[in-house]
């Protein structure tokens, strides 16, 4: 039996920083809905309420959008986890 630490991502906190980065950039939700050539403004409301994580795709253009890096949104958590090695191998 081993231990090891599963990186995952912290949801809430990183829609937070989605809408902290949106604002300090100075866009509205509805501008961004525009650049993303959404039909309402949903996905956002969405992404920044934690209902939701924006795909990796959408990720790298709000970091371009904002002028920041994806590491700057993106908050991680580490959760510990119980594997049996043997056990993988063998499946």
């Amino acid at each position: 039996m081993c231990k090891i630490n599963k990186p995952v991502i912290n949801v809430a906190a990183t829609a937070a920083k989605i809408k902290e980065c949106r604002i300090r950039a100075g866009y509205s939700v509805r501008e961004i809905q525009t650049i993303f050539n959404f039909s309402s403004p949903e996905a956002i409301y969405a992404w920044e309420k934690g209902k939701y994580i924006p795909s990796i795709d959408n990720m790298i253009v709000i970091a371009e959008i904002y002028g920041v890096s994806i590491d700057d949104f993106i908050v991680r958590d580490v959760i510990e986890i119980e594997c049996d090695i043997r056990e993988a191998k063998s499946a």
